[in-house]
């Protein structure tokens, strides 16, 4: 059995700028938001795939690659791109095993976050 596992690749320097612009606690409203708005799309983008709703994917694909570069989510901004990708190819096998890597690595990117968060970051 595959057990896939790969770092949520974070670049701390854009959540460092948010906080340095609008001070800890606006800045903390916003991440919140910021990181609701991207679980809320990462589970958008996995259920309108499972309905074949290309438009819809398409569209909750790119809006998760902008909300993941200005959170530093690097990983999770490459993988929307390859999630679009897929789309424009029409391979919609490589674009359930990337969808379902792009919810893998959003999941923990969320958690490493919440952690950097916690840590003072």
């Amino acid at each position: 059995m595959l057990a896939p596992f790969e770092k949520a690749g974070l670049d701390p320097q854009p959540l460092e700028e948010i906080f340095a612009r609008l001070g800890p606690s606006d800045a903390e409203n916003a991440l919140c938001r910021a990181m609701e708005e991207l679980a809320y799309r990462l589970g958008e983008l996995d259920r309108v795939h499972a309905q074949g709703r290309w438009q819809d994917a398409s569209r909750h694909a790119r809006e998760l690659g902008g909300i993941a570069k200005c959170l530093g989510m690097c990983s999770v901004a490459r993988i929307s791109e390859d999630v679009l990708t897929c789309l424009d190819d029409g391979d919609l096998v490589a674009l359930a095993a990337t969808v379902a890597r792009l919810g893998r690595v959003g999941e923990r990117s969320l958690y490493a976050i919440w952690d950097m968060e916690d840590q003072g970051v």
